[in-house]
């Protein structure tokens, strides 16, 4: 039997595609913990929303991502948003929507980005801003240097020029 949060994820994402004029499959599955990522029993279980672009043109998928991934990010803050909405703690889920790779792309980018920004740190000893990071890319950043016990992050300023500092623990 699927998963019940599994399953509601898969058809939210396969009917909005088809309210879109894009109907697509829609593969689901349970990503497994970051490394690093501390005390996985308090989030809640995350799943990957994968749209099948088989039978998807380029154009669909271009505009499906958007600029700088802005329109798989609006989709999935709604899948999250709506899937989410008036249910228990306990049957909460965190959705990640992938298209063509891009989300796997990306991950390796910010990933590349983190490791700079902790190199740059430690040779400066200063402060390193990241900007043009998503609210998730932020957090994956913070996920991804608890690895460094000798580095801190947090976020400062506003929405939408909020960004991310590293530096070394003082």
């Amino acid at each position: 039997m699927i998963e019940p949060r599994i399953q509601r994820g898969q058809e939210w994402l396969r009917l909005l595609l088809q309210l879109m004029g894009v109907p697509s499959e829609v593969k689901a599955e349970l990503e497994t913990p970051i490394q690093g990522s501390n005390s996985p029993q308090e989030e809640p279980d995350s799943y990957w929303l994968t749209i099948d672009e088989t039978n998807l043109t380029d154009e669909q998928i271009g505009v499906l991502i958007g600029a700088d991934g802005n329109v798989l990010d609006a989709i999935q803050y709604l899948a999250n948003a709506s899937l989410n909405l008036n249910q228990t703690q306990e049957q909460q889920a965190s959705y990640t929507v992938e298209l063509d790779g891009y989300r796997v792309r990306r991950q390796a980018e910010i990933q590349q980005i983190a490791e700079n920004a902790a190199q740059d740190a430690r040779a400066s000893g200063q402060e390193v801003e990241i900007k043009s990071l998503s609210s998730a890319e932020r957090r994956q950043v913070h996920t991804f240097m608890k690895n460094f016990p000798d580095l801190e992050t947090f976020s400062k300023g506003k929405e939408p020029h909020r960004h991310l500092v590293v530096r070394q623990v003082p």
